[in-house]
This record gives structure tokens, sequence and C-alpha cells, in this order.
């Protein structure tokens, strides 16, 4: 595992540190859906703050990336948290695109504690998910609601978690050819007074095999969650 980015390097920035000795065929998380499910999420739960123009690639020397971040080769991201707790309610919004075959995404906000774990990768995050979105989906006053909530629930495919009093944010998604889970995209949040907001993806050393679609980066990931994609279902 990375926890930290290799010293006396400069950060990789945007499509131009993504392509690096790999040309045009560079993994670019910018162009999947899981990048405009993140900015969603800021609009919603950090209205203000200076949404990432690009992301930061690590490891690579890309400041602010380190503790509680840690980076595990095909994983993706992950966070090692100091506490876990029952009973804690993130604010959620959680949001449908397709028709035929519809996938879900879902951004939550609020204590990272809340997941239950204190090492939180793909696995976890998408699990927390899953059984959030089951839970909103679900009508305890109607049986007929829960094959609905379930088959929401197995389809979420994109989970972005954001904690702004820690500073932090973590974003994984469904890798849809070889349906492995992995966190491509880290967040760092400033406070108050700085108000913008850092991402963080992994060089593309560390992505995935499959991942790029036949027609270039991000191909494979069909449609962004873009403005037709309303949010079905919002608790806070």
């Amino acid at each position: 595992m990375d926890g930290v980015g290799e010293p006396g390097r400069q950060p990789q920035e945007g499509r131009e540190g993504a392509q690096g000795a790999q040309g045009e065929s560079a993994h670019d998380v910018m162009g999947r859906p899981i990048w405009r499910l993140l900015l969603r999420g800021l609009g919603v739960y950090l209205p203000g703050w200076r949404t990432p123009e690009t992301v930061l690639r690590v490891p690579g020397g890309a400041v602010g990336f380190g503790p509680p971040a840690f980076l595990d080769g095909d994983a993706g991201f992950g966070l090692q948290l100091p506490d876990r707790r029952k009973g804690l309610e993130p604010d959620r919004e959680i949001y449908v695109r397709g028709r035929e075959n519809p996938s879900f995404g879902i951004v939550v906000a609020g204590p990272a504690a809340a997941i239950g774990s204190r090492v939180v990768d793909a696995e976890v995050l998408m699990r927390f998910a899953r059984r959030l979105t089951f839970e909103e989906l679900f009508d305890t006053g109607d049986a007929d609601s829960v094959p609905y909530a379930v088959r929401g629930a197995r389809a979420v495919e994109n989970v972005v978690f954001l904690d702004r009093a820690a500073g932090v944010g973590l974003c994984a998604e469904v890798e849809p050819v070889t349906r492995a889970l992995h966190c491509p995209l880290y967040v760092r949040i400033g406070g108050p007074a700085e108000r913008s907001v850092r991402a963080y993806a992994p060089n593309p050393d560390h992505v995935p095999n499959g991942a790029q679609g036949e027609h270039g980066p991000g191909t494979a990931y069909g449609a962004a969650y873009g403005a037709d994609d309303q949010a079905v279902r919002s608790h806070s």
C-alpha cells in the first residue's frame, strides 16, 4: 500500500498527467460516470466550494495525498479511520441512469465512521452504499417494494462518500467489463476559509485491466450522470 506520494516528484495533473508515457491510451477517470456523480454530489452537499477541474495523479508527489488515505494497487484508494460508529444516519441522494438496464449511483454525505469499518476500501464502501439504497427504496408499508429495493441495491455501480468535517471523500465504482470493484478517486475537502476540493486518481500503472473503452478512455462506462438523471430518492 502506498500512503504518500514519492518525494521529490511533482504532481501530475489532469489529462496531460493521465496520458504520461502511454499517450492517448491512458486511463481517464474524468470521462466516466463516477466523475459526474462526484461533481453532482459536491454541488448538493458543498454548495459554494470550488469543484475540481482536474485530478492529481498519485503516487508521484501530489501535495495533500496521504493519511488517512492509502493506495492499494488495482483496488485503488482506501481510508484508514480512527473510529467506527453504529446508528449514524448520513445524508444521501440516489440517482438512476438508463431505462432498460438502469444503473444506480448514490452520493452519501456525513461522518465516515458511519460506514462501520476502520479500513474502508471499494468492497466495504459499495456494500454500505447498497445497504443504504435498499433501505431508501424499501417501503415498510408496501411488500411490493421489496423486489424493487433489491434490484436497486444490486444495480448500484457508482458511490461517492463525502465527509466534510474530516475533509475527505472516497469514490467507488463497478468496472463494467470485469465487474471488479475499485476506488478510482480520493477527495480532499478544504475548510470554510479555503472552500476548495482536490481530487486524486492513481497513475495509469495502478488502474485495473479492461477499464478503457474500445474507442478511447472512459467510453466503456456509458453515459455520465447528467441533467437527465434525476434523484430518485433522497434522505437528509
